[in-house]
């Protein structure tokens, strides 16, 4: 048996870690709490890296590239910025990382005092009023788990301390029993929201939110309305799996990779250049177990309470950092088959799959866009 926390170097020209998605066991705790444990699985490339063949205009050669770090919400948040601003880009990213404490401070599930963990403790008995920011949050994760027909479930924070692949990690497997019990617990459908007084209740004891990915996605969307008020439009965002690429470096397009599920901590197997969009990524080795041959990792198909079992990664390209969130969990649970009929079906997606065979799947809208490097690493 062997299992592992990983550790990645390398976005945002820096290194990097990023934390859970919207359906996993439970997203992780604040840095204070529990230290970082998964992988950023979107990378931009270094700054040498050649990006595009139009030279720096005279004004883009005064700026230069600024970076800004903070930890929050369980993972980095790393901002760079092509500035010649960087007192004023300073300012903006101060914001931002108060942005992020702020939401944290609402949605984490891990900190007793804030209003999901209420929700939690008065399941089965009570409502709890809310905030609307929260309430509409929760309305759109309820809407893409009919969406999704399931795959995408805030409740599946009912498996909090049986599947253990936070700050609890200790290589154990909880007995199909003990799954089948806990799964009962699972169902979007039983989250009853009140408009009229903007509360939230869990229908049945034991039941509990977590909103883990969705609200990091959140975050990057309100931060990047941050940025963007202060001034900057050139800028790079990201917070774990969800990166947001605004504008340019100059005149040239930010160039992301997708990392390669299996290989080094710093290779992607697939690059693109994007602007004002939104690359997020689920995927089975931010944070896992291998025992007996068997990946065990933290992404759980509400439908079995297990490890999902038909994706290594998923990766979705969307105009905004909430709706890649969404459909970056819910698809790397359906597979590449039933996932990509939906991604063609709605014009604002595109996605690459990795299938759990190593084959790699890529949308229409991204053919010609994504260059691949190479064939994915081969692995268990």
């Amino acid at each position: 048996m062997s299992f592992r926390n990983a550790l990645t170097v390398g976005t945002v020209f820096l290194g990097l870690t990023t934390a859970t998605c919207t359906s996993s066991a439970e997203e992780s705790p604040t840095p204070d709490k529990a230290p970082l444990k998964a992988v950023a699985p979107v990378n931009a490339l270094p700054t040498d890296a050649k990006v595009a063949e139009a030279p720096l205009n005279a004004q883009a050669a005064q700026s230069k590239v600024v970076h800004f770090r903070d930890q929050v919400m369980g993972t980095v948040v790393d901002i760079t910025v092509w500035t010649d601003d960087e007192p004023g880009a300073k300012k903006a990213a101060d914001a931002v990382f108060a942005e992020f404490k702020r939401v944290d401070a609402l949605m984490s599930s891990w900190l007793d005092d804030s209003a999901v963990a209420r929700i939690n403790k008065a399941a089965g008995s009570g409502a709890i009023p809310v905030t609307p920011e929260l309430f509409n949050l929760v309305q759109t994760a309820i809407g893409a788990g009919k969406e999704s027909k399931g795959a995408f479930d805030i409740t599946v924070g009912a498996f909090r301390g049986l599947w253990k692949f936070d700050q609890d990690i200790d290589g154990s497997i909880p007995k199909k029993s003990e799954v089948v019990a806990r799964a009962k617990l699972v169902n979007y459908k039983k989250v009853q929201l009140n408009g009229k007084d903007s509360s939230i209740k869990l229908a049945r004891k034991g039941m509990r939110l977590t909103l883990g990915g969705i609200a990091k996605g959140h975050a990057v969307d309100q931060s990047v309305a941050i940025m963007r008020d202060k001034g900057f439009d050139n800028f790079i965002l990201q917070a774990g799996g969800d990166l947001f690429a605004s504008g340019s470096k100059g005149d040239r397009k930010w160039r992301v990779g997708i990392r390669d599920p299996r290989g080094p901590r710093e290779s992607s197997f697939a690059v693109a250049e994007i602007s004002n969009r939104t690359f997020s990524t689920s995927g089975d080795y931010e944070r896992f177990v291998v025992k007996d041959g068997v990946r065990y990792h933290h992404l759980l198909d509400p439908a079995t309470g297990r490890p999902a079992t038909k994706s290594r990664s998923v990766t979705v390209l969307a105009p905004n950092a909430l709706t890649a969130d969404i459909w970056s969990t819910a698809l790397f649970i359906m597979g590449h088959e039933a996932g990509m009929k939906i991604v063609e079906a709605r014009t604002e997606l595109d996605a690459v799959f990795v299938d759990k065979d190593n084959h790699v799947h890529i949308s229409s809208g991204l053919q010609g866009m994504l260059r691949t490097l190479k064939e994915p690493t081969e692995g268990i």
